[in-house]
């Protein structure tokens, strides 16, 4: 019996130093992927997702997509800002919000671009009924979505995209919602 202490103490220690190692192994792989998906701008965030009833794991999901968190960034296309928004969406954006038109150069404010953003996702999300709907709008455009829809070659129900025709629109909702998860996993 005595023999034994010695292999049960060595035991019992070896457990600790896993389970302990397991822990800090595990703090240390939420903390690099946190630091890899960032909450930045999180009043803004939290307060738009509220007010358009979307989760803010969504919210981040497309500005770390589309901009990297990077509020002064422009496309060649001409998209502007943390959400990359283009003129003519940032226009419909404020027509269907019934708003006086303002200048495009808002949108190099991150809280204002997060505010109309946050707002196209929901009016795509009504529009398209489903956030998968809506990130293809959001990427290939509202035209290109209302045509896939009425094709059942990519919408068999005419209202579910189940073939995206572009691949870089195909990859982007991908990329969003893989990122959406990722949020979700890290921060609840």
């Amino acid at each position: 019996m005595k023999g034994l202490r010695p292999i049960v103490k060595d035991v019992l220690l070896a457990v600790v130093v896993v389970v302990i190692g397991g822990a800090a192994l595990a703090g240390a792989y939420k903390g690099y992927y946190r630091a890899a998906y960032p909450v930045k701008y999180i009043d803004t965030v939290l307060a738009q997702s509220e007010k358009n009833g979307l989760s803010p794991s969504l919210v981040y999901a497309v500005i770390r997509t589309e901009s990297g968190f990077r509020p002064g960034v422009r496309s060649s296309v001409g998209a502007t800002g943390l959400m990359q928004i283009t003129k003519d969406t940032f226009d419909w954006t404020q027509y269907r919000l019934g708003e006086t038109p303002k200048p495009m150069d808002i949108l190099y404010d991150g809280e204002e671009n997060i505010k109309y953003g946050a707002a196209l996702l929901r009016l795509l999300i009504d529009e398209f009924g489903s956030v998968e709907n809506a990130l293809c709008a959001y990427h290939a455009g509202w035209g290109n979505v209302k045509r896939w829809l009425d094709n059942p070659d990519y919408a068999p129900d005419g209202y579910t995209i189940t073939r995206i025709p572009f691949g870089d629109t195909a990859r982007y909702v991908k990329k969003v919602l893989e990122t959406r998860d990722m949020y979700e996993r890290l921060y609840d």
